[in-house]
């Protein structure tokens, strides 16, 4: 007889899944310096991991910070000619 296996469930949230970035990775994402991405980590802005001593950004928390800033554009206004 052979066992089924379940599929692995995470205890992780959401945004702390998928792969782990480090500081200089991110701040190559955003295309800024490094002291960015570790303000926002100082500011608890952005969601991360300790990982012993190293910290770490999930990419989907990376994602969510980047689509919670997202502006949508102004339509443009009908005018009428005078």
């Amino acid at each position: 007889m052979t066992r089924k296996r379940e599929p692995a469930v995470s205890s992780l949230p959401e945004l702390a899944r998928g792969r782990l970035l480090t500081v200089q990775e991110v701040a190559e994402r955003l295309n800024t310096s490094v002291r960015f991405p570790r303000r926002l980590i100082e500011e608890r802005r952005i969601f991360f991991v300790h990982v012993g001593r190293n910290v770490r950004i999930p990419e989907s928390a990376l994602e969510a910070f980047i689509a919670a800033g997202l502006v949508a554009p102004v339509a443009p206004s009908k005018r009428r000619a005078a």
